[in-house]
């Protein structure tokens, strides 16, 4: 089993930055693929990054490319979020999420998650 507890989130004004933390516990999480997903009131869950097991590989929404990081330290057992440039349609409830699966983009492929923080960017 794998615990992912996520962290960072707040309000935020447009234009600011954030760095979003998820930290593993149980089974190590370094052969994993990890994601951040987010959801809107009202909205489906969204893909918004991931990083495969290595870390050489990321992956983003369009939405948030050049804006967004995302970044793995295994030996921590940590995956981060580094968000620049907010933007009020970026205020969502963010996930951390772990798959076994390499280099996925899809919700349904990652089997852990977190609880969540919530990320309130005011205009």
């Amino acid at each position: 089993q794998v615990h992912l507890v996520e962290s960072g989130g707040r309000l935020v004004q447009a234009g600011g930055s954030l760095r979003l933390s998820c930290a593993a516990s149980g089974r190590t999480v370094s052969t994993y693929t990890m994601g951040w997903f987010r959801q809107a009131p009202g909205k489906e869950r969204d893909f918004v990054a991931a990083v495969s097991w290595s870390g050489g590989s990321t992956y983003y929404a369009d939405s948030v490319k050049g804006r967004f990081t995302i970044s793995r330290v295994n030996a921590n057992n940590t995956l981060r979020l580094q968000m620049n440039s907010l933007k009020p349609e970026d205020t969502a409830v963010y996930y951390c999420a772990a798959s076994i699966y390499e280099s996925v983009v899809e919700a349904t492929m990652y089997t852990y998650w977190g609880q969540g923080t919530q990320v309130t960017v005011s205009s």
